[in-house]
């Protein structure tokens, strides 16, 4: 996507949203007084971006998305103000995408991803102890004669313990459908991520006989972390998607910047989201007939739910039949851009 040129209302964007990577982090102001966070020593290694961003934003061109105006406002507002983005839409929608936008541009690295599930709890994000190891390892220990292992051999910080690290730059941490979890997650999740830090009970015990453990991350690299407390330094840039299928309380709403991403509509937004989309997955080859399905699929069934990766599908399917000669390729679309509720109309329902 080519970028266009900046106005005045635009200069102040730290995110451009044109997938074009720059160092603009390094120009984003201090944070508020009461968002300052002082975790150290501070860990300057930034791991490189992972193979699932390019499989999420496509191997052609500059990964640009057409993000709409208000959008940009929102996501660059939550980066000076280090807050999370709680980011809702319908299913296909390109919400944790963008997770995955920023990590490309800015140059934050690989996403941490911390998908929910209704049995998730806080600490399945901060991090793991093995205690049945570490039992057994001991026992071994005393009977072969041989040293103990480091308690940090046990420990490993999850996705969200890994984002509150005291990074000279931010991570980019995706919560995943926070939606589906149980009732307790949210609120328990706004402690940690209100006070930018979390502790380790494990390794305060030991703290008096061993101040600096070494543990592992979810990037696989071994940190530092003393006194059995995490502390971030640069708020991580954190990403929360929804599918709408319940309220959060009200604490988690105050202290978030809220961004509804719709499904693309059959407007100059939607046409040009889709297209950038069809283009950084499969190039320039066959434009004319992938625009071509790019409007099918925003005129047929207007208001019928529908993911954008069911257009993808079809561009991928109607190529490859084309290239071995047969089949319907108008049919195949036909099939796989069918509506998800059946032909059900509305604006993607919201429970």
């Amino acid at each position: 996507m080519t970028e266009n040129p900046e106005s005045p209302d635009t200069q102040w964007h730290i995110f451009r949203g044109n997938g074009e990577p720059h160092d603009g982090i390094t120009r984003l102001p201090p944070p508020p007084p009461w968002r300052d966070f002082d975790g150290g020593p501070a860990l300057d290694t930034v791991p490189p971006l992972g193979t699932e961003s390019l499989r999420r934003l496509g191997a052609h061109g500059d990964h640009g998305i057409a993000w709409g105006p208000q959008e940009l406002e929102l996501i660059n507002a939550a980066l000076f103000l280090r807050r999370p983005l709680l980011v809702t839409g319908d299913p296909g929608s390109g919400k944790s995408t963008l997770a995955h936008a920023i990590a490309h541009e800015l140059g934050l690295g690989r996403v941490l991803q911390w998908p929910i599930v209704s049995r998730t709890a806080l600490r399945d994000g901060l991090y793991t102890y093995d205690a049945i190891a570490r039992l057994q390892d001991t026992q071994m220990a005393e009977l072969s004669g041989e040293g103990r292992k480091d308690i940090g051999a046990y420990l490993r910080l999850g996705p969200l313990g890994t984002a509150l690290l005291p990074r000279a730059r931010p991570r980019v941490l995706l919560v995943d459908e926070l939606d589906k979890s149980d009732i307790d997650l949210p609120n328990d999740l706004l402690n940690a991520l209100e006070e930018g830090e979390f502790r380790i009970p494990e390794l305060q015990r030991v703290a008096d006989r061993q101040q600096e453990v070494r543990v592992l991350t979810d990037d696989d690299e071994h940190v530092p972390v003393r006194d059995g407390r995490v502390r971030c330094r640069a708020f991580p840039v954190v990403v929360m998607t929804s599918n709408g299928e319940r309220d959060f309380p009200a604490p988690l709403l105050r202290r978030c910047l809220h961004l509804d991403l719709p499904s693309p509509r059959n407007d100059a937004w939607g046409r040009a989201r889709l297209g950038a989309m069809v283009g950084a997955h499969f190039g320039a080859a066959d434009a004319e007939r992938n625009d071509d399905l790019v409007r099918s699929f925003l005129g047929s069934a207007p208001g019928a739910l529908r993911a954008a990766d069911q257009l993808l599908n079809a561009v991928y399917l109607t190529q490859q039949a084309a290239r071995q000669g047969g089949g319907d390729r108008q049919r195949l679309a036909e099939l796989l851009m069918r509506p998800l509720d059946h032909g059900e109309q509305g604006s993607g329902r919201r429970a």
